[in-house]
């Protein structure tokens, strides 16, 4: 909970920067409408009605539209996990399990933010609107700091070899 507004700044100022360079568009064109795709393959098995609209970026889930932009998909945990990674793999391990690293925390971080997303729309169609304000503005942070605790200790325990 401590690091929890200085994650809020950070991610604001973060926006900013990208805001002003092409990323962002690239990100909005390309990725965010595989991701939203993907959502909704992993919400209609469970009987929710789901659309996307690819035009404005919007989901529709059992009748509520939501907005999903470049900003939604998760890019700052991917860069916590880049940061993480240049202090983490510091140190003699073979290239094999350092390979392995990353791809688990890659693969991870991606379905880590799907799900924060489906649990975001989850809130939205069965709760009041405060709840997903308060888990997409704030908590939302603290489940990829918790990713990145478990993942490293795992990393740390189970994957990493060192070179003999």
């Amino acid at each position: 909970m401590l690091v929890l507004p200085f994650m809020v700044s950070f991610n604001d100022f973060l926006t900013g920067v990208i805001e002003r360079n092409f990323l962002y568009e690239w990100t909005a064109q390309n990725i965010v409408p595989i991701e939203a795709k993907m959502m909704g393959v992993l919400l209609m098995p469970f009987g929710y009605k789901y659309a996307f609209s690819p035009s404005n970026s919007t989901i529709v889930v059992n009748g509520i539209n939501m907005g999903i932009t470049w900003n939604c998909i998760g890019w700052q945990s991917f860069l916590l996990l880049l940061v993480t990674m240049l202090v983490g793999l510091r140190g003699k391990y073979t290239k094999l399990s350092i390979a392995a690293v990353v791809s688990i925390g890659i693969l991870g971080t991606f379905w880590l933010n799907i799900l924060r997303m489906i649990f975001t729309v989850l809130l939205a169609v069965h709760l009041a609107p405060v709840f997903r304000f308060v888990f997409h503005d704030y908590l939302a942070a603290i489940t990829t700091i918790v990713w990145l605790f478990g993942f490293w200790g795992f990393a740390y325990a189970f994957v990493l070899e060192e070179k003999s």
